[in-house]
């Protein structure tokens, strides 16, 4: 008689995986579907939102939970996460208002000793105090006149580097730094698959793509789901559909209809000269999808950099976010996007949206005109339930019994989500109940930094990035 599985996976992306992870760390079988060879290859992330300081347009609600649950995956996978602040700064050519900003901030400082207090292990963005940090346009001028420090250690020391290459005088006053940190999807990827592969728990199928799913619930038999694909048919008691943008295609064979949209983005890679000091992230506020959107730096190792330009022609695209129809609950991009997905990106259009990308960020820091193209955009498509693009904290929903659809925003939510949905799954009786809650995951724990650099370096090349984009610039210990 064939297996049959606890639970199946479809998509391996970080919330497919978290879920896997952390349902084997609770000693459940799972079966994961990734149509692609390696996990984790959905829209990328390179900022770990511990506060939303990137959104002022959310409540202070998701800000918290933005917070709470990015602190909680840092737990998780700490060997991804690069320990460098954010640089936060509206330029005066914007209407908005910084006392809005710095109001926000006070009330994270707060929440944050909140969730300290509930548990000392939670202070992973430095003391509260130095959660962040104002500076006047007099502190600015006195931080450039000071030495660049090639490896920073203070607030005042990134802020001095920093400050040496934007152009201030185009910025409101005070500006912020914030330990809002950057977040390694390659090395994420690579301590996840290799914690996957050595559970004897999860049953990873890379290069597998799910063609059909057969509902058998009434069929009184000891499972719930047959799962097809091009090699054989998989037998699963519940079922999580964890499949990004693509959810609403499962959920159409099922004759689920939902409310949802899809949106298509793009980062960008440059390379620039050797500056002489590291430096923060960079974020210049303005409004999303106007020729004046957001401008964000990130900077990686060996002098790339990666560029978010909020506007259209640069990460934004005419036509890429979408919403489901009425008779439907998969919502369809057009075929330019379609191909982009599929089979990647025409040569000159790299070039012209980097070429646009750099030259929006030397808007601000002058001297990164002479940044070129360094590697193929990092880009990808995800789903937002519901009907508003703003939302940036996501769920879980269960339509039917055994039955979980994963619709994360933000890849800090997947931890969160794994555990709604294991709930559910006891709650069903599935499984039998989990009678304590394990607050690390032994499976990650057990994979060595060593091992995290080989295969991330690994998964950098095959993927075409460069190599550089797989380390940290503020090395572990």
């Amino acid at each position: 008689m064939s297996k049959i599985y606890n639970v199946g996976i479809i998509g391996g992306g970080i919330s497919g995986v978290v879920t896997a992870l952390e349902l084997a760390n609770y000693g459940v079988d799972s079966i994961l579907f990734e149509q692609q060879s390696s996990v984790v290859n959905g829209p990328p992330f390179c900022h770990l939102h511990a506060g939303g300081n990137l959104y002022p347009e959310i409540s202070d609600e998701q800000c918290k939970i933005l917070m709470k649950q990015s602190i909680e995956m840092a737990r998780l996978f700490p060997q991804s996460i690069d320990e460098r602040p954010t640089f936060i700064s509206i330029p005066k050519s914007e209407k908005q208002d910084i006392g809005n900003i710095l109001e926000r901030l006070d009330m994270l400082v707060t929440y944050y000793q909140t969730l300290i207090k509930e548990d000392p292990e939670n202070e992973i963005l430095g003391v509260p105090k130095d959660y962040y940090k104002l500076y006047n346009e007099e502190d600015l001028k006195a931080l450039s006149k000071q030495p660049t420090i090639e490896r920073p250690s203070s607030p005042d020391e990134w802020m001095c580097n920093a400050i040496k290459i934007i152009d201030y005088k185009k910025l409101k006053t005070p500006v912020v730094l914030v330990q809002e940190y950057g977040w390694n999807l390659f090395r994420l990827a690579a301590q996840a698959q290799l914690a996957l592969n050595k559970s004897n728990k999860c049953s990873l199928k890379t290069n597998t793509s799910v063609t059909k799913i057969k509902d058998v619930r009434n069929e009184k038999l000891d499972y719930n789901w047959e799962i097809y694909t091009h090699d054989g048919v998989y037998k699963v008691k519940y079922l999580v559909n964890s499949s990004g943008f693509n959810t609403g295609k499962f959920d159409e064979s099922l004759r689920i209809n939902t409310k949802r949209l899809i949106e298509f983005k793009a980062a960008y890679v440059s390379k620039w000269q050797p500056i002489s000091g590291l430096i923060p992230e960079l974020i210049f506020h303005g409004e999303r999808g106007t020729p004046n959107g957001m401008a964000q730096l990130t900077p990686y190792c060996d002098d790339y950099y990666q560029i978010h330009g909020m506007t259209k022609d640069i990460t934004l695209f005419e036509n890429g976010l979408v919403q489901s129809k009425d008779n439907g609950a998969q919502p369809e991009f057009n075929d330019d996007i379609k191909e982009k997905l599929k089979n990647g990106w025409e040569d000159n259009e790299i070039k012209n949206r980097t070429k646009k990308a750099i030259d929006f960020v030397a808007k601000f820091v002058p001297s990164f005109d002479s940044a070129s193209l360094g590697g193929p955009p990092l880009y990808g498509a995800q789903q937002i339930s519901g009907d508003d693009p703003s939302l940036r904290v996501g769920e879980v929903s269960f339509p039917s019994k055994s039955y979980a659809r994963s619709e994360i925003i933000k890849a800090s939510s997947a931890l969160t989500v794994a555990n709604q949905i294991i709930h559910k799954i006891q709650e069903e009786e599935i499984i039998p109940p989990i009678q304590t809650k394990l607050e690390q995951n032994a499976l990650l724990d057990s994979i060595s930094k060593d091992e995290i650099n080989d295969f991330a370096s690994e998964l950098a090349i095959q993927r075409g990035y460069p190599e550089a984009l797989s380390r940290l610039l503020i090395e572990k210990k």
